[in-house]
């Protein structure tokens, strides 16, 4: 018997039980939009992120902080945690001037800043903005984020007074639009210091000489638009500390073999006291666990899909014993045992492929759906760090990959057929006598 003969008297069969084999074919639908819908939404959020974060990122710099930690922070929190994995135990801290200690350990090494960072407040006659404080060399910062650390109004000075402050676009602008702070006005920073017995509040005030472009993305070190920036001299002097919660290197490249040889000497250098990260590394890690993110969900959506498999042996076993008599007439006229075998399985090939085609189709709608409804702002996230992050929407675009797409087809029809070969395999082994004498 032909292919196409067996597939055409197949889903003959298949239209004679329309209401079961769609009921059948939609467990299948459910199973396959499942994985469709989870992967192609969590593929956009990678991606969504994934560009967020080299937005704010350079390729090729390093973040040391204290702690022998991958990420361990600083004393007073901020974009880069509270030092739990190693800084706090040890006591140790990084100082400003140790930037020249690590300048010199390699001729990789262009350039290295201190960042100090606390949280606080701005405040003008008018209005006020919880955000963070960031003290940096202007000069450095902008050559290192030289794409990112713009002036949108204003000027960004090389040799800035001590009364020079940056604002981040988002510090300056609320959701409606309104502007609370403009470049050349008078502001005021205030910040609680609660080193002092008793706790006081110390405040100076400050000429706004720029406001950044929007940044966007997630700050690691980079440019934040829910930061204001403070030269690096004035930090120190207003939070009488030489400490600092960061150190940010230039490398001379991006390459891997450079970033761990540079990492190396740092970190043998502080004796274990420091972690040093690449951006290179978040993304990596990111990956990481976006693949285990998606692993999981796929072991969920398949829990349905393996239901509407067992639904497909169940009603091939149904239609087994309502079609005894036919098979025996059907064997006895000279139909052999694997061409009937071919017929059950062609039954399951044409609901798997129903089924993977509108679950495909039906998960991509989904996966859309709920991405607009994320994107239009059931979600927020903060696009900067400490007490000054503020939210953003987080605007997810699902991506249907052909290895999703392929992946999602195999398994619907894979499924529906191996769930079918017992029955198929029962239905071509009756034997005609018998299969005639069945009532």
């Amino acid at each position: 018997m032909r292919t196409q003969d067996v597939f055409g008297y197949s889903f003959s069969a298949i239209k004679l039980r329309k209401l079961r084999a769609g009921l059948t074919t939609l467990g299948v639908v459910i199973g396959i939009a499942a994985i469709v819908a989870l992967l192609s939404i969590t593929q956009g959020l990678q991606n969504t992120i994934t560009i967020q974060l080299e937005t704010g990122l350079a390729t090729d710099t390093l973040i040391v902080s204290p702690g022998g930690g991958a990420f361990g922070g600083g004393q007073h929190g901020g974009d880069f945690g509270g030092g739990a994995l190693g800084g706090a135990a040890s006591g140790f801290r990084l100082l400003v001037n140790d930037t020249l200690t690590i300048n010199g350990l390699s001729t990789d090494i262009l350039t290295s800043i201190a960042v100090i960072q606390r949280s606080g407040y701005i405040n003008s006659t008018e209005h006020e903005r919880v955000t963070t404080i960031v003290g940096v060399d202007f000069a450095e910062y902008k050559n290192i984020y030289s794409t990112t650390f713009v002036s949108e109004s204003g000027e960004i000075p090389d040799n800035p007074e001590n009364n020079t402050i940056i604002i981040g676009k988002r510090v300056n602008e609320r959701q409606n639009g309104t502007v609370l702070f403009t470049a050349g006005e008078d502001v005021q920073i205030l910040w609680a210091n609660a080193t002092a017995r008793p706790p006081q509040n110390e405040s100076y005030a400050t000429h706004v000489t720029a406001v950044l472009q929007e940044v966007g993305g997630f700050a690691f070190g980079g440019p934040s638009d829910s930061n204001i920036y403070i030269p690096i001299s004035t930090a120190q002097e207003f939070f009488n500390t030489s400490e600092c919660e960061i150190i940010i290197v230039k490398l001379a490249n991006s390459d891997q073999a450079t970033i761990d040889a540079v990492v190396k000497k740092i970190v043998d250098e502080f004796a274990g006291e420091v972690s040093a990260i690449s951006s290179t590394a978040v993304l990596n890690i990111l990956g990481s666990v976006f693949s285990i993110i998606e692993l999981f969900l796929v072991g969920i959506a398949a829990i349905s899909l393996l239901v509407a498999g067992i639904g497909i042996m169940n009603i091939m076993i149904v239609s087994l014993i309502e079609r005894t008599r036919e098979i025996g007439i059907l064997k006895a006229l000279g139909m052999k045992s694997r061409t009937v075998l071919a017929i059950f399985l062609g039954e399951s090939v044409i609901i798997g492929v129903i089924g993977a085609v509108i679950g495909i189709a039906l998960g991509w709608v989904l996966a859309n759906i709920v991405a607009t409804v994320l994107s239009s702002g059931a979600i927020t996230v903060g696009t900067g760090g400490g007490a000054g992050a503020s939210g953003g929407l987080l605007s997810i675009t699902p991506v249907l990959t052909p290895l999703v797409f392929l992946g999602a087809f195999g398994f619907g029809v894979g499924v529906s057929v191996i769930f079918a070969l017992y029955p198929a395999w029962r239905a071509s082994k009756l034997k005609p006598v018998e299969a005639l004498r069945y009532e």
